[in-house]
């Protein structure tokens, strides 16, 4: 099963998409990415049950972990110091924010979580709230989230 979820952005100006595709290279989810738009990785901590996020950010062409939100330190979860700065959340947990790094090769791979666990990606586009469960998708699986930058129609096909 495939998602795709272009009508939502139809303001996407330079035409990269995020995709996650499952272990044989299948699209099971594309985003339509504007310059500066905003995403999030988001489950439940498989021991506290709490949701976790992991932000990032389409900048410059490039995949940008920019923050995190952790309720807890629970198992797996922290700051490391000198990457990011940890700022209170107001209601007991934290964020990571300013992390700022660029994802190497602009892709990673997860092994998506159970449906209690409920990877979800998470975005907005033109005012709305949007979240697909990645774990109704392909629980157990193996994915990747793959940014795409946009066509260069100005190259020639055979280039």
């Amino acid at each position: 099963m495939s998602l795709s979820l272009g009508a939502l952005a139809d303001g996407a100006i330079d035409g990269a998409k995020l995709a996650v595709l499952d272990a044989v290279g299948e699209t099971l989810v594309e985003v339509p990415l504007e310059p500066g738009m905003r995403w999030c990785l988001g489950w439940n901590h498989s021991v506290k049950k709490f949701p976790v996020l992991d932000c990032y950010r389409y900048h410059q062409g490039r995949m940008v972990l920019e923050r995190s939100h952790q309720p807890d330190f629970a198992a797996g979860l922290g700051h490391t110091p000198g990457r990011g700065i940890q700022v209170s959340d107001g209601q007991g947990g934290y964020w990571i924010e300013n992390i700022d790094e660029p994802v190497p090769g602009d892709r990673y791979t997860l092994r998506v979580g159970s449906p209690a666990v409920d990877h979800r990606l998470l975005w907005q586009a033109e005012g709305d709230e949007h979240s697909v469960s990645l774990s109704e998708l392909a629980a157990g699986e193996r994915v990747t989230l793959q940014l795409y930058p946009p066509e260069d129609p100005g190259k020639p096909d055979d280039v």
